[in-house]
């Protein structure tokens, strides 16, 4: 069994206060969460695992996407685009950017950032295989990108959503233009509610501080979140039946009925096959597959 420790990082940031007495950003405690294996890199676009995705997906942000609100509110649309227009023949898809976001790495996220990753999914097998369709990205504007397609593509939105498309900082590849380019491990390479540091092995993922969903009242609750591997089954549902980690998964349909028999325990059977968690852990989706941890907060924080 191995594990990466992902601690909290210091500093305060109140724009995320929360109302009605529930904790602000960061205020609600930090869970440990057992996969099957680690990842051995934060690149979205090699993340081939369930696994690998989900952490991947705290760091990295799509184009599209939608994610549940801290504290029981409703889901919102938090890509890192805010408008998809496409062309009446629906071979070009015109999208407005969201405005003032950076990378952690002070990067900001922009057109360039957008081409440059797009000529990496367009020059790889990887990107070929997941938007066969796309030819070229051009920027009209400031703000603005155009996907250029080869035939039309009515979905392009809900496949901008993959969390193997998300966009990483330019700095993060080489070379920085994105043809042909390869990803160096970044402490810093996503836009998102969490942050990598002190490398992949032994280091720690903490919330973002300058996370622009924060003041939008996106999150994240948790200001740490700690994945561990187990590799079987059976081992996940032990930790978390034995309160080592607050969510397991994934776990087969069976395990999470025993689980979810224990009435301090709870099962979410449509979450990246099904997880099991303590019945503290709230705003966690079973929607999707990949879930995004930034709504994720606790009832009961146990402070020691």
């Amino acid at each position: 069994m191995s594990a990466l420790l992902l601690t909290g990082c210091g500093g305060e940031f109140d724009s995320g206060t929360a109302t009605g007495g529930l904790p602000a950003a960061g205020e609600a405690g930090g869970i440990a969460y057992a996969l099957p294996s680690l990842p051995r890199s934060l690149d979205p676009l090699t993340a081939a695992t369930l696994p690998s995705r989900v952490v991947t997906a705290q760091v990295h942000e799509p184009l599209a996407a939608v994610v549940s609100t801290p504290y029981g509110g409703p889901p919102r649309p938090a890509g890192l685009a805010v408008a998809f227009r496409p062309s009446g023949d629906g071979a070009l898809w015109t999208l407005q950017l969201r405005p003032g976001v950076r990378f952690a790495d002070g990067t900001p996220f922009n057109a360039a950032a957008v081409i440059a990753n797009s000529r990496r999914w367009t020059s790889s097998s990887e990107g070929r295989a997941l938007l066969p369709e796309l030819f070229a990205v051009d920027s009209p504007r400031p703000g603005e990108v155009r996907f250029l397609l080869t035939r039309p593509v009515r979905d392009l939105r809900r496949r901008l959503s993959n969390v193997r498309l998300s966009i990483v900082s330019p700095e993060s590849l080489d070379p920085q233009s994105g043809e042909g380019a390869s990803y160096t491990q970044s402490a810093d390479s996503g836009t998102g509610a969490f942050t990598l540091s002190g490398g992949l092995r032994g280091g720690e993922l903490a919330r973002n501080p300058s996370w622009w969903g924060t003041e939008l009242g996106l999150g994240p609750a948790l200001d740490s979140v700690g994945f561990m591997a187990v590799a079987s089954a059976a081992g996940r549902a032990s930790v978390v039946r034995a309160r080592r980690a607050q969510i397991a998964g994934p776990l087969p349909r069976r395990t999470l009925g025993s689980l979810g028999a224990d009435p301090l325990l709870r099962a979410a059977p449509g979450t990246g096959g099904g997880v099991a968690m303590e019945a503290s852990v709230r705003g966690l989706s079973g929607g999707g597959p990949v879930p995004r941890i930034s709504a994720v907060w606790l009832t009961t924080i146990d402070r020691g």
